[in-house]
């Protein structure tokens, strides 16, 4: 169905999805708008790509949508959470510009008024004599502002990411003072650059994945990987069946198809491999941070003595004196102090979220590995062992790991076992089951060939039609070898940390190649 058509029924398709609570077949769809099947299945993958929902498998084999019943938008914020967001990003931009001309200028203000005060009893004048600057000026406001290498408007995501580039190119200082008050700048992939990550790993799956595996890959909760499932169905033409055992398999024919023949790529990290850092307050190194600490300590202590040291000696007094030279540079620096103690709350907030994200992923890693080939338990104790050794750096108590692991074992509704002693032990079968009915599929319809064969069951076949000639196609493949599914989980005892300024990275590398 073309895109026209799909724009020209939109209000018939969303009234009727309310009608029906957001859950619909395409059948359903057909009879309530009057569309032809093929319109109403590509219309129905076209709304899963904008607005929340997934797909789900009835008793009787039929795929069945199920939208959110307000037929929310996918990644619509709040009105609330945007004005709030909104006043927060005026904020800082105004404070940013404020901070540069500030402490720089309020630095250079108060050292040659210290300057004079310590020489103004040599000073027949009272005061002292103006250089003319020099190398050292030059050398002052390049350190601040930076070199020719440093692109205009560029973002400092932190240390880490600017110890990566080259010399030239490294953030100037006033970015370290930005980041010092409201953090390093945060990476925002898009939502293109974010998928290339899931169309490489379909790629590499020969253009076939099922929910389980995108866990794998990304980490995310049951519910969430068969949301961003449906998503990723209607952006990229996904076709979505349903096996013989009630799984549903998505193949993706069109993200397999080459001018150069044969697909391949190369796997993405799993969910395992792709930690979060703990969140830094500052992202600055040490070094920097001192000296931001020190050029801001030092106006604030010139500031509050000022009208006991610097004035009396300089002959400086009035109203307008004490505003700009004491009341200003006082509440500014107090400020400048205030606001990464304010933020620190926030941040411990932050970072408890990414261990226990970090934790899930960890999790995952060791789930997967003994669901993949023979299924064998997973205790609680082997998850906290497991978890314990790789995460040092966020220390989480085993309290917050069993959680986690209750939390991955209802999703997948684990078998689950108490000994005599008490102790709880979980089998994770239903992994094992998506994987293999992936391969079959996979095996069945060799996309990577250029071939993508029977993608799209004939839709005059009835459910027990489709079922039987699915069966068939199992049977025979189940016949003729065994499944290993060992290639497909990569560095299992390994761990790693990704962060999203690596994607943003690859693509500005990508656009300037």
């Amino acid at each position: 169905m073309s895109s026209v058509a799909i724009a020209e029924h939109p209000g018939d398709l969303v009234t009727a999805l309310r009608r029906m609570g957001g859950l619909a077949t395409v059948g359903d769809i057909v009879a309530a708008t009057g569309l032809p099947r093929n319109e109403a299945e590509a219309a129905l993958k076209r709304l899963l790509e904008t607005h929340e929902g997934h797909l789900q498998v009835s008793d009787a084999g039929e795929l069945l949508y199920r939208f959110d019943p307000r037929l929310m938008v996918r990644g619509k914020e709040p009105l609330l959470t945007r004005i709030r967001s909104a006043a927060w990003g005026a904020f800082q931009v105004g404070f940013k510009v404020w901070t540069a001309a500030m402490l720089v200028v309020y630095f250079v203000v108060f050292a040659a008024l210290l300057i004079a005060a310590l020489t103004a009893n040599r000073d027949n004048r009272g005061g002292w004599s103006r250089g003319r600057g020099g190398l050292g000026d030059l050398l002052f406001w390049h350190w601040m502002f930076g070199g020719r290498g440093w692109r205009r408007g560029g973002l400092y995501y932190g240390h880490r990411h600017a110890k990566r580039l080259p010399k030239e190119a490294r953030p100037p200082f006033y970015k370290k003072v930005f980041a010092f008050l409201f953090g390093p700048d945060e990476p925002k992939p898009t939502q293109l650059q974010k998928d290339r990550s899931t169309l490489r790993l379909i790629r590499a799956r020969n253009g076939v994945l099922t929910t389980a595996e995108l866990v794998e890959h990304t980490g995310l909760p049951l519910p969430e990987a068969e949301e961003e499932m449906g998503r990723i169905t209607g952006a990229y033409a996904g076709e979505p069946t349903v096996s013989d055992q009630g799984e549903i398999v998505y193949a993706f024919p069109e993200v397999m198809t080459s001018a150069h023949g044969r697909v391949s790529a190369r796997e993405p990290n799993p969910a395992w491999l792709r930690l979060e850092y703990p969140k830094e307050l500052t992202g600055n190194d040490r070094k920097s941070d001192a000296i931001i600490t020190a050029m801001n300590g030092f106006n604030l202590l010139a500031g509050m003595t000022a009208p006991w040291f610097i004035f009396p000696r300089l002959g400086i007094a009035g109203p307008l004196a004490f505003l700009g030279l004491v009341a200003v540079p006082t509440v500014f620096s107090s400020l400048f102090f205030g606001i990464p103690l304010v933020r620190r709350w926030a941040l411990k907030r932050e970072n408890k979220k990414r261990m226990l994200r970090n934790v899930r992923r960890l999790l995952v890693g060791l789930v997967y590995k003994r669901s993949i080939g023979q299924v064998t338990w997973v205790s609680v104790e082997d998850a906290v062992r497991h978890v314990s050794s790789k995460l040092e750096s966020f220390d989480p108590s085993p309290k917050q790991i069993r959680k986690e692991l209750e939390t991955l074992a209802a999703e997948f509704d684990a078998d689950v076992e108490v000994d005599d002693k008490g102790a709880t032990r979980y089998r994770f079968p239903n992994i094992r089951s998506s994987f293999v009915e992936g391969e079959l599929v996979r095996r069945r319809l060799s996309l990577h060939q250029g071939d993508i064969g029977e993608i799209v069951y004939d839709s005059g076949d009835s459910s027990a039609e489709a079922s039987a000639r699915d069966m068939a196609s199992f049977d025979r493949e189940l016949a003729s070898a065994e499944i290993d599914l060992s290639r497909y989980l990569p560095a299992p005892d390994r761990v790693g940390f990704e962060e999203d300024f690596a994607v943003v990275a690859e693509d500005d590398r990508r656009r300037s190649a």
